[in-house]
């Protein structure tokens, strides 16, 4: 009798359990059928963006991505995921979790995702011409004890020439593509690709090879020219990144990639070592460098005359300039030589101290040298606005692959607005704010109107009230489009 019961017991748990997955399968497919109407009825423009960036996911994850994309464009405040499903509520279907799980246990590539995003910006914004990237780095504070990849790094933005401040959190290099649009009058920096800096000792820790920020770039770089093979790029960094290495990089692909940065006074110059003699049959190595040359800051100080030029500016403005220009062969022990024209820049007006700069394409004029060089600054202005907007520092993951997906995405979300405010009719690009001197619109402007944007005609639709909504007297409506349309 007791082993008829067991099996007894036995059939009704195995019946449980069938009847338990048959019920979470149902369920899974009600939410999976939701949330396809809730893309479906996105507008085209963004739809077709989200197609697109869907293609590094499986279906599932990439319907969750898309709420949680929604969710982050309409959130005010931290941007953790528990804050973007409190900003849509109940139109957001499934549990909590699984929206979670996206970041931190989903397989999908953040590599191929940043393809796809990086493809749709070249296509749509830059189908011919040469291709404009900076690079730089900036620092995410993210404090825990338990957090991967934390750090301490030197805070730019709070530093000085006389006092260094430093972070906990995350370093992140960022190479972001220069888009010129019809509705500014500086070119935007739209992140596309990022990676991690980690530490010495926690790649020592680890086992990994250690890369610092500039090993970091040159691999970011080499990935472009990969992706792209039939396409220019011309990149400028900051100080950081003036390494010989990453000249080096651009001399061995010199009709597909050109590198800007910072120079040093004191930078060891060389002519090219001179051709061997036919026939003769010298003992020993073949000479790596010719006669050595006067080091820039040698030059300046002996010229007797320094071009004048009118140059643009950072921040998009205008500046006269005095300039000396020179050419040589950049060496370092057993990486040979690099051919550079390098720029020193004083500022008459005085508000900018003298700076050396340096190309590795040798036709550059000075003025060209300085106009790209400057043009780097908008990246900065970009990670201004990420922290202001887009919540940066304001992220809660604290496990290896959610620290690896959520900033990058964040970065990525940056692309993504100006990418769908570009797209925009004219006549939808509302909730700018105005003031003298304003030369056109910057970041708040574009997240403002296609904040708007989403409210009309992606979430009022969906949710119940939306038929309530359009029966308000249009004044009504504009207010409250008005209050919910601000960046911040």
């Amino acid at each position: 009798m007791a082993s008829i019961g067991k099996a007894r017991r036995q059939r009704l748990s195995r019946a449980q359990r069938r009847f338990r997955r048959q019920r979470q399968t149902r369920k899974a497919r009600a939410v999976r059928r939701r949330l396809a109407q809730m893309q479906a009825q996105l507008p085209r423009r963004a739809r077709s963006l989200c197609d697109t960036l869907g293609r590094a996911f499986t279906r599932a994850t990439a319907l969750r991505l898309v709420v949680l994309l929604g969710a982050a464009l309409l959130t005010v405040g931290q941007h953790t995921v528990a804050n973007l499903l409190r900003t849509l509520g109940p139109l957001v279907p499934g549990d909590p979790s699984s929206y979670r799980r996206v970041f931190s246990h989903r397989r999908w590539s953040s590599w191929r995702l940043a393809r796809l995003l990086t493809g749709w910006v070249v296509e749509h914004l830059l189908a011919d011409g040469p291709i404009s990237v900076a690079g730089d780095d900036t620092v995410d504070e993210h404090r825990g004890k338990e957090v991967y990849g934390k750090g301490r790094h030197r805070d730019p933005v709070r530093s000085t020439h006389r006092y260094t401040a430093f972070r906990w959190g995350h370093k992140w290099v960022v190479l972001a593509v220069l888009v010129p649009l019809p509705f500014t009058r500086r070119r935007w920096a739209l992140p596309v690709l990022v990676a991690l800096y980690r530490s010495e000792e926690e790649d020592r820790r680890r086992g990994r090879r250690h890369k610092t920020p500039p090993e970091l770039l040159r691999q970011l770089l080499r990935v472009l020219l990969r992706w792209f093979p039939r396409r220019r790029f011309i990149c400028a960094a900051d100080g950081n990144f003036a390494t010989h290495d990453l000249a080096r990089l651009a001399a061995r692909h010199p009709r597909r990639l050109t590198y800007l940065s910072h120079f040093y006074a004191d930078a060891a110059l060389y002519e090219p070592p001179p051709p061997a003699t036919p026939g003769c049959k010298r003992a020993g190595r073949p000479r790596q460098k010719g006669a050595k040359l006067p080091s820039p800051a040698d030059v300046v100080a002996r010229a007797r005359r320094r071009q004048r030029l009118n140059v643009a500016w950072y921040g998009g403005g205008r500046r006269d300039v005095a300039v000396v220009t020179g050419t040589g062969h950049w060496y370092r022990s057993g990486a040979g030589l690099v051919p550079v024209r390098w720029v020193w820049v004083r500022d008459r007006t005085g508000t900018h101290r003298d700076e050396y700069f340096f190309t590795t394409d040798m036709r550059w004029t000075a003025a060209q040298v300085v106009e790209t060089y400057t043009g780097r600054w908008n990246l900065e202005t970009t990670f201004q606005e990420m922290r202001s907007y887009l919540g940066l520092e304001t992220t809660r993951g604290w496990t290896e692959q959610t620290v690896l997906r959520v900033a990058p995405c964040l970065f990525g979300l940056y692309t993504v607005v100006a990418l769908l405010y570009a797209a925009l009719p004219p006549g939808q690009r509302q909730g700018s704010v105005a003031w003298p001197g304003k030369g056109g619109v910057t970041f708040s402007d574009a997240r403002a109107a296609v904040r708007r944007w989403l409210w009309s005609e992606g979430v009022f639709p969906q949710s119940e009230g939306g038929m309530a909504i359009d029966k308000l007297p249009p004044p009504l409506r504009e207010i409250i489009f008005a209050a919910l349309a601000p960046a911040v």
